[in-house]
């Protein structure tokens, strides 16, 4: 109850905050110009509620040419920065474009819809309304690049040229972070600017040459590009990596292992802005991912306690979405089988979307994480593209929804592998036989329908696992009786291949395999799962000592 009533104190002094900025222009205007207003800034509260503080960061990073500094270092939230941005006049109800195309360049493209934007029409209108400068951009590519361990070598090398009272703290859970507040040092020391990066360029070549090659798009295309272009899409793929294993895409994947889907979704794989007509050679020592990871060491799992198991089920709905029929006989089979395998399960079922964010958060906070190997958390609803439905219709992003337990958030999950797996729709609502239906909303969401990746759902850090039942722009099937086909395939799978000693990717590739073969009774449909990871080892449970739970009746 304190909680939500100091939640309600906080948005009406954000509200009086935003009445303050807007009170010039209001005075003597219609109620209808009033009501438009008020309407705009709870969109921007909104906004404000489903970014993490990463966001933020990000945020300030890529205002950095666009508002005064010394402004923007007291900037705390993403309200903070609306304010400013009102406030110079980038950003009013009749222009939120520079504000779509920054949550377009920090990937929260779950949002774009609140300000009446899909992530196709940013990308139509970036060459000429973007603001956000190429120079910019590259930067901000390379500081997601940027791993723990390289900030700390580059943070070495750099030692004489920067102030050490002003070089930022490196800690893991806030890598990237700390790699935005490195770069802005170096441009207040005068080492780094738009027309001169050999600093940068030299550092890349000493901790990771792969990091090089965005730096030498960068130059490329200066040259290449009149000087009055004043926006450069940034390729949203190239060599990453996420802690210490490194992920080379294919063209059809994101800057996140996608694994398993063999349909070329262009809108997923959004590889033809800017870059991408200059094609990376990956290094020979790195051409085979399989051999590499056959190299890896597997994540600890001889600890006193195995983990915790969330599983969110959410069945009945309060307006106009569908019951999910079947859907109880998946929350049962995942938490026998999670339970067969060691772990603490708990079961929640008919959230809303506050409830789940507010049983997210007292997880997050658990102390018990400590002594646990894992943290595995399963979601079943309805669902659009990047986030699910709670009880209330009101959506929650998946994005979010993990950011719960990154390292920063909650660090006695850190270097623990974290697994989600989601049960919901990605995408438009399809005519289903009677038996089986799908987990979308029944309206027609046609204009609201955006393109997210599971890649851009994961959090930007290592030891993270997303499982989603369908990848992007498209719907899943749940028979109203045997239960939804991803979840019981996983359960399936899970007790077939752990005796095997398989680890948890093979595992999924077995589960994509399963789904990929299920048509409906009608052989009209289909459907594919798709997981993403940042897994820097490989996860394996032990062998239960019981028979799987398909075994013990």
């Amino acid at each position: 109850m304190k909680s939500c009533y100091k939640d309600c104190c906080i948005k009406i002094q954000v509200l009086l905050a935003f009445a303050f900025y807007f009170q010039a222009d209001t005075v003597g205007s219609s109620n209808m110009e009033a009501d438009v207003s008020l309407k705009f800034r709870q969109q921007l509260l909104l906004i404000d509620e489903n970014l993490v503080a990463e966001d933020v960061a990000a945020l300030k990073f890529l205002c950095t040419d666009l508002l005064p500094f010394r402004k923007l270092e007291s900037v705390k939230s993403a309200v903070d920065i609306f304010q400013l941005l009102m406030a110079e006049e980038y950003l009013n109800e009749e222009d939120t474009f520079l504000l779509a195309e920054l949550l377009y360049r920090i990937k929260c493209h779950s949002l774009l819809k609140k300000l009446g934007y899909t992530k196709e029409k940013v990308q139509e209108c970036l060459h000429k309304k973007g603001r956000v400068s190429p120079y910019r951009q590259m930067l901000y590519e390379l500081s997601e690049n940027i791993t723990n361990e390289m900030l700390k070598d580059i943070i070495f090398l750099l030692q004489n040229c920067l102030p050490k009272r002003r070089i930022p703290l490196v800690c893991e859970e806030r890598a990237k972070c700390s790699a935005l507040e490195l770069l802005i040092l170096l441009e207040k020391q005068g080492l780094l600017t738009e027309n001169n990066v050999q600093m940068l360029e030299e550092v890349c070549m000493n901790v990771s040459p792969d990091l090089l090659e965005t730096v030498n798009c960068y130059k490329r295309a200066k040259v290449s590009l009149p000087r009055q272009e004043n926006t450069l899409p940034i390729k949203e793929s190239s060599l990453s990596h996420s802690g210490d294993f490194r992920v080379f895409p294919s063209p059809q994947e994101t800057s996140i292992k996608s694994v398993g889907s063999n349909i070329n979704d262009n809108k997923a794989a959004n590889l033809t802005q800017g870059f991408s007509d200059m094609n990376l050679e990956l290094p020979g020592e790195f051409s085979n991912v399989e051999n590499e990871s056959k190299k890896m060491t597997s994540y600890k799992m001889d600890g006193p306690h195995r983990g915790f198991c969330l599983v969110i089920n959410n069945v009945n709905f309060d307006k106009s979405l569908q019951e999910r029929k079947g859907s109880c006989k998946d929350a049962g089979e995942l938490e026998r089988v999670f339970t067969w395998l060691g772990l603490d399960v708990r079961t929640y079922t008919d959230l809303t979307s506050q409830e789940i964010k507010d049983l997210l958060r007292t997880w997050q906070h658990l102390q018990d994480h400590k002594d646990r190997d894992c943290f595995i958390c399963c979601i079943l609803s309805h669902g659009e593209s990047g986030a699910i439905y709670g009880k209330d219709e009101e959506l929650v992003s998946i994005r979010m929804i993990m950011s719960h337990f990154t390292a920063k958030q909650c660090p006695q999950l850190a270097e623990k592998p974290k697994l989600f797996f989601i049960q919901a729709c990605q995408g438009k609502e399809i005519q289903c036989p009677v038996y089986v239906e799908v987990d979308a909303r029944i309206p027609d969401l046609s204009s609201m329908q955006q393109s997210i990746s599971p890649s851009e759902s994961i959090p930007e850090e290592a030891d993270f696992l997303l499982g989603m039942a369908t990848i992007d722009g498209y719907v899943s099937f749940r028979h109203i009786q045997q239960g939804a086909w991803y979840i019981q395939a996983l359960c399936s799978k899970l007790q077939l291949l752990v005796p095997r000693g398989e680890d948890i990717l093979s595992i999924l590739t077995e589960v994509n395999e399963d789904v990929g073969r299920r048509v409906d009774r009608l052989g009209t449909k289909k459907q594919m799962p798709q997981p993403a990871y940042t897994l820097r080892r490989k996860f394996i449970f032990p062998i239960p000592r019981d028979p799987p739970p398909s075994q013990q009746h």
